[in-house]
């Protein structure tokens, strides 16, 4: 069967270079493009399909490890993989922690990029070599934002958006009651005091991940 993939870069080059790697097996895939954060929320809710993103780090509407869990929190079965130009061992391994399915730096061959495709579609995970654990205060962070379920996930980034309980609840469409079980949840597993703070937390981690990313 056709693997549906979605390329997601605001670079139309390098949407262009993904497009050609992706498309060279013997059994081209279907794919579709994404050039910001919105679009590609869009694309993922329209196709229930979709077997695979591929997400720029660095992206209109989303930045840092933002598009990441927020996508997680959207469809959290779909495999996501990381292509980015910020390789360091620190950024591979928090995107790992955090949910991702794989790890491309831009500087891959075209080779490697379709062998890290092909490994996580047939249900395995791919980083570079010598890279996959992050270590530190942000690693730990990143084992505890793992703990929150996909739904506490997504409490916790409209709350980072600035949403209050009773509009989450609407989104959701759930009690408010409910909402603030959730938070209630978050701030144990995160082990915070306060909203404030664990909005602050996941803040702190979207936004890492940036250092030595090219804006395009």
């Amino acid at each position: 069967m056709t693997a549906r993939i979605l390329i997601v870069d605001d670079h139309p080059l390098f949407r262009g270079a993904l497009r050609v790697a992706v498309g060279g097996d013997a059994d081209p895939p279907h794919i579709s493009e994404a050039a910001d954060f919105d679009a590609a929320r869009a694309a993922i809710e329209a196709d229930s399909e979709l077997d695979l993103v591929l997400l720029d780090l660095n992206l209109p509407g989303a930045s840092g490890f933002s598009g990441l869990m927020r996508l997680r929190a959207l469809r959290p079965a779909l495999p996501v993989i990381i292509v980015s130009g910020n390789a360091e061992p620190a950024t591979v391994g928090l995107a790992m922690q955090l949910g991702a399915s794989g790890f491309i730096p831009k500087t891959s061959s075209v080779e490697t990029m379709r062998l890290a495709m092909r490994t996580v579609l047939d249900g395995g995970v791919w980083a570079p070599p010598g890279m996959g654990a992050a270590d530190g205060e942000a690693a730990v962070l990143a084992q505890k934002m793992a703990r929150l379920t996909p739904q506490q996930l997504r409490v916790l980034t409209m709350l980072s958006e600035g949403l209050l309980n009773k509009q989450i609840a609407y989104a959701l469409d759930v009690a408010e009651a409910t909402v603030k079980a959730h938070v209630s949840a978050i701030l144990q597993k995160l082990e915070v005091g306060s909203r404030t703070q664990a909005v602050i937390a996941a803040n702190r981690l979207m936004g890492l991940g940036l250092a030595g990313e090219p804006r395009s």
